[in-house]
């Protein structure tokens, strides 16, 4: 029997994981949830442009539940764990299960420990399962690394190393590292909380937890600065501005080690983008892909792959870890 699935949020990622989710013969879309008015109402297959796709628009989930009940929502709508969670207590409360994009989500307990707490109790009550996922954070630089150390006698430091060449990326990223920005202004809008990668910390906290780590989560962030004029699909950064970022986060531990550390770089025109991954112990471990893993493509297979593996999964809150080994189906 079919997996029902519905899709929330219905930005560029939605409509990616939408498109996705209908090539598979194991899903059966029955709608999609936005708050645009000029969405509200419309056939996915307008949405979308795949004639193929059944199902329309509602303002809300209650209203979709009304017509169909899915077995799924895939959340594609903001990288804040309180906001998502709020959102996702009418899907709880139904039973259905949710899995979501919202990097903070990845490790809920960091930033809104007492909304996750309350979603987990109401999962336990209604059977539904909650999992935030993804591939930077939700694979790169947290799964793939806790994954490397199944085969360790002894593991005394992680490193991860993400380089990323956002000229080949969208519109929204190569804006949210700041292209174009003065240095400065990035620097501030970063120690406001308001610039960075979202859920870097959660990567970390997730390997920590993983490995039984404690310490302090140390994070800084710089901009990157054009060494020439650069232009883009969307931007044009003249030399002396920002043209992307390098975030750091080191976990130190109280014995004055830092066993964990990750090191983001996401700027215009990088050079040998690529994902590493160094395990010092006993075996030592070194891996690199070569180009990187693609953000937006991969973290719309990571939100699909995750649909069957979270239906065997006990009710609650869940962790990557909490899951079987990540895998296409």
């Amino acid at each position: 029997m079919n997996t029902k699935v519905a899709q929330f949020g219905l930005g560029p990622i939605g409509i990616e994981t939408l498109r996705l989710a209908a090539a598979k013969q194991w899903i059966q879309i029955v709608g999609g949830v936005d708050i645009d008015p000029a969405k509200v109402g419309k056939s996915l297959a307008d949405i979308t442009g795949d004639r193929a796709i059944t199902g329309k628009v509602y303002g809300s989930f209650d209203e979709l539940l009304k017509h169909d009940r899915p077995d799924v929502v895939l959340h594609t709508a903001g990288s804040k764990a309180a906001q998502a969670i709020e959102q996702m207590e009418p899907m709880v409360r139904a039973g259905v299960s949710v899995v979501s994009s919202c990097e903070e989500l990845l490790f809920p307990q960091h930033r809104a420990p007492q909304e996750s707490r309350k979603l987990d109790e109401l999962c336990r009550q209604s059977g539904a399962r909650v999992l935030g996922t993804g591939v930077n954070p939700g694979f790169v630089m947290d799964v793939l690394p806790i994954c490397m150390t199944g085969v360790s006698q002894r593991v005394d430091r992680i490193y991860g190393e993400r380089v990323v060449n956002a000229s080949t990326r969208r519109q929204p990223l190569q804006k949210k590292i700041g292209s174009g920005m003065d240095p400065d202004e990035f620097r501030a809008l970063f120690a406001a909380g308001k610039a960075g990668h979202a859920g870097f910390q959660e990567s970390a906290l997730l390997i920590a937890h993983a490995m039984g780590w404690s310490g302090e989560l140390v994070e800084t962030c710089e901009p990157v600065i054009a060494k020439h004029d650069i232009k883009t699909k969307f931007f044009e950064v003249p030399r002396g501005k920002t043209c992307g970022l390098h975030q750091r986060v080191e976990l130190r531990g109280r014995d004055g080690k830092t066993p964990l550390t990750l090191d983001l770089q996401m700027y215009l025109d990088a050079e040998n983008p690529h994902d590493a991954v160094r395990i010092e112990g006993d075996p030592d471990l070194d891996v690199v892909i070569r180009n990187g893993v693609a953000g937006d493509g991969a973290t719309v297979a990571a939100l699909v792959n995750a649909v069957p593996r979270i239906l065997k999964a006990p009710a609650g809150v869940l962790l990557m870890t909490d899951l079987s080994v990540p895998s296409w189906r």
